[in-house]
Order: C-alpha cells, then structure tokens, then sequence
C-alpha cells in the first residue's frame, strides 16, 4: 500500500478494478497404464532373482549379453507377421533420423542380430536380462514393460544342447525353491515335414471353419500353425480334435526329438508331451517347449519357455546358423513363488543402525567403516534425541544397532545392542573389535 493525499491505496486501488487469481490444481502424475513402480524390497527382490539365475547361467558356460533397448523395425518384423506382437503390440516410432525403431517386445531377435553383427565363435552360449515392452492388456502378473531372463545358444543343433537348454531353466527354477512346475515339450518339424503337416492342419479348419472364432478365421488365412495357440474357449474343442505335428515328424526330426527326450530322462527331468504347443512366435521350429505353474490358475501359468530357430540368424542377413533359447518371465515367477511361500521379498535392507548421541560426525565414519567391508547400514538424521532414533531404528528391520555416545567417544568403544525379538541385549566392545564382533553377531 501506498499514501496518496493521507489515505492509504493498493497499487490495485490506483490501477483500476484488481484481479483475481483462481488455485490451479497442479497436476498429478502417475504410471502409465500396464507399467508400475518396482519399490524398494520388491526390487532388491527382482535383482536377486536376476543374480540368482544369471549363477546358474554362468555355471552351464553362458556369457552375460546386453543389447539396445530399441532396435530397427525390422529386426523384428521378423518375429512373423501372423503374431499379435508385431501387428498390434510393438511400440514402434520414428526417430529424428527418419529411420523407425521399436522398443524391443523380446530379446531373442535383439540377440540372434548381435550375433550376425559380431560373429562370435560358436557355439555362442549367452544369457539376458531386462525390460521389454508389448502394448498389450494388463493382467496379473503381465504388464506392458516388463523384465525377462533367458540364454540363447546359436552353432549347433544337437539335441544335447536342446535338453541343456531346458534343464537349465528347471534348475533355476528349483534354485528359488518351485517345485510345482510342469515341463510341455513338443516338436514342431522342420522344412522337410511341416509343409505336410500344414496341408493336414489347413484342411482340417477349413472344414471346421465356421466353428472357429472371428479370430482364429483370420489367423488361419495367414499362418494355421498360430491357430492351435488360441485360448479362446469357442475354438478349444477344433484344437483339441486337430492333427498333431508329432505325426508328421520326418525320420530325421524324429530322432532328433528323440535324442531330446532321451538326454531329458537321463538327466530324471519330466516333462509331458504336448503335442499342440506351438508358442506364440513365428520363428520356432522342432523342440519347442513352456514350463506352466501349477499353482496359478488357468490361462495366465505359463512362466516361461521357448524353443529352437533355426532359420533366424539367416533371415536377419547372417550364415544359416541353428539356434535355441527360451526366455523366463521375472513377475510370474514371482507370483508363482509367492503361491508356493519361497524365495521371500527380504524382510530389511539393512542389518546395522547406527545411533549416534555424540552430537558429532561419529555416525558418518562408522557407517563409512562397515559399509566398506559388506555391512548394510544406516542411522537418522537432523540431530534427533537417542530416544528418536531407537524408533527409527526399531522401523529399519536392522537386528543391531551401534550406540556411541560421549562416554563411548571418550573411551574408544561402542555399544551393540539387540533390535530383533523382546530381549533387549547391550555389550560393550572396542572400537578395534566393532567391526569383528558385528561380522559374529550377523552371521
């Protein structure tokens, strides 16, 4: 305000009518749908399941691989062009060089192109880990960014490497603790056979044509294999009286399923034969397999699989080169875990808090000092009373805390004290022990 002939005025007053501002909502922010926040806990929990199968990866001879996460469209229009994922689900756009790419809905075209783009010796045995993106509808355990793991292994095409394959992703399974899992196993031919077997199979739904769903009409005029993956309920009774591929198997596919299962049975793997199990990719060809949870319901069990592609490396411009992986999803398996009661989110992140009554920076250089040998550790912060920061500490999930105060600086000890359970134990040690004695205590 401002004096103007001995009365007070607003600049308002002087300027004419004053203007009223309404409260703009700020906006608010949340994930997109199908994608979510992975938060402390859950995601130390996904890391160690990464670390986990990436050990028993490591132990069978597979190097860790990292590709981009977006790649040329064309690696993988590849994928077929009868699958839902790249006619509906590829995220794809173009960059500001003019070139379009997509965000990568798998892994295995990403890989398979790193490996014409390099030319490894093989066999080139690898494992992967990460996100992958699909425009698809949300259901459990299935969102529209979502993390896999899995190996690919390009050079050979003997059935050993085939049960290798397989036998690897049932003992990572068995790492985290699964047990209710189920083996599908089947074989889908190879060039010299299926084009019989797909004369059979399209004549067979043509005379069931208007039996089939409006879906399954279409798919079938662009690939008939892709229609014995239908999960809808009106053409399951087509499916089920449909030809099957193992019929068809040429003596020398044959014998090479045969030398699957019978390296499989050795090594007391079971499995059931499935022989209408043809996966979701255009790719596949002979073994093709998928691991179901029996402990979640229904359609949505698979927890991974995947089988051979033996024409994939030539398509994508390199020497005809067999190849077979499978890729293992991150958040059914969890969800299948979390059914089962194993491999448990960790109940604390920290094992050692830090109290700290010296006013000073004793916190700071104890933590530093643990930390530095492997100890996960934390404290408060804002200078808060002892008694503020044994809450604090109770809230951690630590099972020790580390008292210091003046006395404790004066003499060059500390005090551990019990966080976990009713009896509250507290023992003085040196400050040259403290390390040792926290090692003891922890483990």
């Amino acid at each position: 305000m401002v004096m103007v002939g001995g009365i007070w005025e607003t600049p308002a007053d002087r300027c004419g009518p004053q203007l009223t501002f309404q409260a703009v909502a700020k906006p608010t922010f949340k994930t997109p749908k199908g994608t979510r926040d992975i938060l402390p806990g859950e995601a130390d929990r996904q890391r160690a399941l990464v670390a986990a199968f990436g050990e028993v990866a490591r132990r069978a001879g597979y190097g860790h691989v990292m590709t981009p996460m977006f790649e040329d469209l064309a690696v993988f229009k590849r994928l077929g062009d009868s699958t839902d994922v790249v006619t509906k689900e590829m995220y794809d756009f173009e960059a500001k060089d003019g070139k379009r790419y997509a965000l990568r809905p798998e892994l295995t075209a990403s890989v398979v192109r790193a490996f014409v783009q390099h030319r490894p010796l093989i066999p080139w045995k690898v494992w992967y880990e990460g996100p992958q993106f699909r425009y698809e509808r949300p259901q459990a355990g299935r969102y529209r960014q979502f993390s896999q793991v899995g190996v690919e292994a390009l050079g050979t095409d003997d059935p050993a490497i085939d049960a290798e394959i397989v036998a690897l992703a049932w003992n990572f399974y068995k790492t985290l603790g699964l047990s209710e899992v189920t083996l599908l196993l089947n074989s889908l031919g190879d060039p010299t056979c299926r084009p019989a077997y797909i004369e059979a199979l399209t004549a067979y739904f043509q005379e069931n044509f208007d039996s089939l769903s409006e879906q399954s009409q279409f798919t079938l005029q662009v690939n008939p294999l892709r229609v014995l993956d239908s999960k809808r309920p009106d053409d399951q009774p087509i499916i089920d009286a449909a030809p099957v591929m193992v019929d068809y198997l040429s003596p020398e596919t044959g014998e090479h399923f045969g030398g699957v299962r019978r390296v499989l049975d050795r090594l007391d793997i079971p499995y059931v034969i499935s022989p209408r199990l043809v996966r979701g990719l255009d790719y596949y060809t002979r073994t093709t397999f998928e691991f179901v949870s029996t402990a979640l319901p229904g359609s949505q069990n698979a927890i991974g699989g995947g089988g051979r592609y033996d024409a994939l490396a030539a398509d994508l411009g390199g020497p005809d080169t067999p190849g077979i992986g499978f890729a293992l999803g991150v958040d059914r398996i969890l969800i299948a875990c979390d059914e089962e009661g194993v491999f448990a989110p960790p109940t604390s992140l920290v094992d050692v808090f830090l109290i700290d009554a010296t006013g000073g920076d004793e916190a700071a250089v104890i933590g530093a000092q643990l930390q530095a040998v492997g100890i996960a550790t934390d404290r408060a912060y804002d200078a808060r009373s002892m008694r503020a920061q044994f809450k604090v500490a109770d809230k951690s999930g630590a099972s020790l805390a580390v008292v210091v105060g003046d006395e404790e600086l004066a003499t060059g000890t500390a005090q551990i004290r019990t966080l976990l359970g009713q009896e509250r134990e507290q023992t003085s040690v040196a400050r040259t022990t403290l390390i040792e004695e926290l090692k003891k205590r922890l483990t």
